[in-house]
């Protein structure tokens, strides 16, 4: 069967507007030629293109610019949490299993209930569902309620009993949430029961949402013990339609020598990164420490996955098949783990052959002053996720009531790691939290430590070019001739060039510094409305279409 080849994209002038690009801080104007950005300059110069393009868009004072990357999410999980049972905003234990009922009554005819999202963190009294209250709540039948960290799910007693040896594995508990092991077997059942329409309709739902929100290009993290290869496959061909944003994928699968790195590439997997897992989260007391949890178990320092050998046997057969690697990793112990893998593959393969593939680091929360050296000596990407903070940090939250203020002060080092030179690639890890990049950026720009805090010009980059090149694309992500012709268009506010802290260099603050301007995101105030967002020229979404 053959495709039809689609014809080329419009040849587009945008004009009447602010184009946010380094090739003229002040541009107004923008030419989009077969797919790419062909001229970016001023109001009086766009006369000289207007005859020449299918489309002038009349942009009336609106901002452009480049497309959102997404650089760690789940799209499937994702799409069923926008459109089914989303318990993030539940604020007490007794509207979370009012709201389980009510999902209960209306999908009478689902094989397994799936609910996402509770917090018991910020509930009053801070306790999460018992099994007993959910086998009530739904007449008794299977229900997968995976916390709003994914690392952590309360399940129904008829769930369990399709997964009976589950009660044999590490992570499982009585009554208490599943953990490890346990949760990955009962996230495997409770997922396996989705059907293929089901499943397609959840990712459509996600890559729609992304693309309303200026998001042009979003990181798959696959993996056996997060979905299947029929999920992430079939998240790859969708993206091909190019109805959407693009689709980068990463299988969370460990290589351990050429063939293996070939079954990885063979799913279409940009690298064997991603999810795959050193330990868990901080929310779910899984995420590995070398100092126990201040409210855990007495001793307890979360739960480890992989040992430094493990992680320097992945990165090493990975750096020799030219495949980019990555784990995720929380934890300060998981994050020493990880580093020290590192450094044994790089003595093993070579310095610049691992600096060379990008390896990355996903959430890389708790990294002291060592770990951020050795990153930047590796050459690794931290793909990390401002909303976190937004959602958890600060002295009353739930980092605070993990770790104790003085270590949850430490989390997400943003500032640091720019300064020592590591590159940062900005995230949602959705459905964990929302596809929200403006608001990622505000929230790296006005973390809860104000010694963490990076410039709104930084935050921004980082949630653009910064997916690119985490991807190993150093020609995209910003609107200058050549690039590919990923943007969107907001409506704003006057446009500021924004330092949130005084130790943000004042320098580049000053209009005269010929600065692009960018949304004033101070905290309180309302953030872009996404009108446009385009794709390698083709538009993926209208507001009101």
């Amino acid at each position: 069967m053959n495709r039809t080849t689609p014809p080329p994209p419009p040849t587009v002038l945008l004009r009447g507007g602010e184009v946010h690009s380094p090739a003229d801080p002040f541009a107004t104007a923008m030419v989009v030629e077969r797919g790419h950005v062909a001229w970016v300059g001023s109001e009086g110069a766009a006369d000289a293109f207007a005859d020449g393009v299918d489309e002038v868009v009349h942009l009336e004072g609106a901002l452009v610019t480049p497309a959102f990357v997404d650089a760690h999410v789940h799209a499937t999980g994702t799409g069923l949490a926008l459109t089914g049972l989303d318990l993030s905003e539940a604020t007490s234990l007794e509207e979370a299993l009012d709201r389980v009922a009510a999902h209960a009554r209306t999908r009478a005819g689902d094989r397994v209930l799936l609910g996402h999202g509770w917090d018991a963190s910020r509930w009053p009294g801070g306790r999460p569902p018992t099994r007993a209250e959910l086998d009530r709540a739904t007449g008794g039948r299977p229900l997968y309620l995976s916390r709003i960290d994914v690392h952590s799910a309360q399940v129904t007693t008829a769930l369990l009993d399709l997964v009976p040896h589950a009660a044999t594995l590490r992570g499982h508990h009585p009554e208490a949430p599943l953990t490890a092991d346990a949760h990955h077997a009962v996230r495997a059942a409770a997922y396996g029961a989705v059907t293929p329409a089901l499943r397609e309709e959840a990712q459509r739902t996600a890559l729609a949402h992304a693309a309303s929100r200026g998001i042009g290009q979003v990181h798959e993290c696959g993996g056996p013990e997060i979905s299947d290869e029929e999920d992430f496959t079939g998240l790859l061909r969708l993206a091909e339609e190019g109805n959407g944003p693009r689709v980068v994928g990463y299988w969370a699968e460990a290589v351990a020598g050429e063939r293996d790195a070939e079954r990885v590439r063979a799913l279409g997997a940009r690298g064997a990164a991603g999810d795959l897992f050193a330990d868990g989260a901080l929310g779910s007391h899984t995420a590995c420490l070398h100092t126990p949890y201040e409210d855990g178990a007495s001793g307890h320092r979360g739960t480890p996955y992989l040992d430094a050998e493990a992680v320097a046997e992945h990165v090493t057969a990975c750096t020799e098949a030219g495949l980019q690697a990555g784990f995720h990793a929380i934890g300060d112990a998981a994050l020493g783990a990880v580093v020290a893998g590192f450094r044994a593959a790089a003595e093993k393969t070579g310095l610049e052959r691992v600096r060379a593939l990008r390896h990355r680091v996903e959430h890389a929360e708790m990294l002291d002053a060592d770990a951020i050296a050795a990153f930047a000596e590796l050459g690794l990407t931290a793909s990390v996720q401002p909303a976190f903070d937004a959602l958890w940090g600060g002295e009353d939250g739930m980092y605070a009531a993990r770790l104790g203020v003085e270590r949850a002060r430490t989390l997400n080092p943003f500032a640091a790691l720019l300064r020592a030179g590591v590159p940062l690639a900005l995230g949602s890890d959705a459905p964990v939290t929302p596809l929200d990049p403006w608001g990622a950026v505000r929230a790296a720009a006005f973390h809860h430590t104000p010694e963490h805090r990076v410039s709104v010009r930084a935050a921004f980059t980082a949630h653009t070019r910064g997916g690119w090149r985490a991807a190993g694309r150093d020609d995209a992500g910003t609107l200058v001739p050549g690039a590919p012709a990923d943007y969107a268009v907001w409506r704003t506010g006057a446009l500021v060039v924004q330092a949130p802290d005084d130790r943000v260099a004042r320098w580049s603050t000053d209009p005269r510094s010929g600065t692009p301007g960018l949304p004033d995101l101070t905290p309180g105030g309302p953030l872009p409305e996404c009108l446009v967002t385009v794709v390698g020229g083709r538009e993926v979404f209208r507001a009101g279409a």
